[in-house]
């Protein structure tokens, strides 16, 4: 199933960034297709452990019959409560490969991609609440105008926030090919699109807030020589991931000793590596896939 759900981009320098100890406590934080799952297993010995998250139910499908193996539907801002939850005080490595996976976009009734006529939904999270619909329908020009521009990195965030609010007054805004009438963007710039897309995506379902919040309980979490490995898809959470690592905290402010050394509680392995050229080939979306491996001091 993991191969029609979601292709892992970089999995065996992942897998090897992650230097997995046959013995230990190990969270994949984005269970998806299984495919990471299923190779740090596949590296782990009897009494090894992997916690697998994921906060779409339709991951389950993708379920592995194993022992070692332990899933847990729920959004990776939950690490710290679930990690209590089940007894374990430290782990020795964790992996999250954020943004969206292939089943996401290719499943048109969930309203990710602006290349299908679909309800604008764009939760992960099916029992959620707010949907991209509600955002569109109910934001003000100048909270639509922010996110467009924060979370989209579109240039006429203020331009296009405009044409959907005028839009919207005289229809609402139910439907992906609604919003991209509403938007005004052509359909050939369909880079725009993406960015409109995502910035919504962003909005819907926190990313950045959950992120933030993951990335503080992995800190915690880890054991000294362990090891967290992310992938990133996009400059706004690379930034963020990059910074994190770098310093330890979410400001992404190095502190430094009386000798000028850097009192990071990490040590950078892999600082935004990209795949290769064959991968990029045979994978086309791992062309803007970045991995970051750092280990805990």
């Amino acid at each position: 199933m993991d191969a029609i759900y979601h292709i892992p981009a970089m999995l065996k320098e992942t897998i090897e960034g992650l230097n997995i100890k046959p013995e230990g406590t190990y969270v994949d934080v984005t269970f998806g297709g299984g495919g990471h799952s299923r190779a740090i297993l596949g590296h782990l010995g009897d009494r090894g452990h992997l916690y697998s998250l994921d906060q779409d139910a339709d991951a389950l499908q993708n379920a592995i019959a194993d022992e070692r193996w332990t899933f847990v539907h729920s959004n990776f801002r939950y690490l710290s409560n679930w990690m209590d939850y089940y007894g374990v005080e430290q782990i020795d490595g964790l992996l999250a490969d954020l943004g969206v996976s292939f089943h996401h976009f290719d499943c048109p009734e969930r309203g990710f991609s602006f290349r299908h006529s679909a309800p604008l939904d764009m939760r992960m999270n099916q029992t959620a609440k707010r949907t991209a619909a509600d955002i569109v329908n109910s934001y003000s020009e100048e909270e639509l105008a922010k996110i467009l521009y924060l979370y989209g990195e579109l240039k006429n965030g203020r331009g296009i926030a405009k044409n959907i609010c005028r839009a919207r007054s005289q229809q609402a805004i139910e439907r992906t090919e609604d919003l991209v009438a509403a938007s005004r963007i052509p359909q050939e710039m369909s880079k725009e699109l993406a960015r409109l897309f995502q910035a919504l995506r962003i909005e819907v379902n926190d990313e950045l807030g959950a992120l933030r919040e993951m990335l503080v309980a992995a800190r915690d979490l880890l054991k000294p020589g362990g090891r967290i490995a992310i992938l990133t898809y996009h400059s706004l959470e690379d930034r963020l991931v990059k910074n994190f690592l770098r310093s330890g905290n979410l400001e992404g402010e190095i502190e430094k000793d009386f000798y000028g050394n850097n009192l990071s509680p990490f040590t950078l392995i892999e600082k935004g590596r990209t795949a290769c050229a064959e991968e990029v080939e045979s994978n086309p979306r791992s062309r803007s896939a970045k991995l970051r491996i750092a280990e805990k001091r």
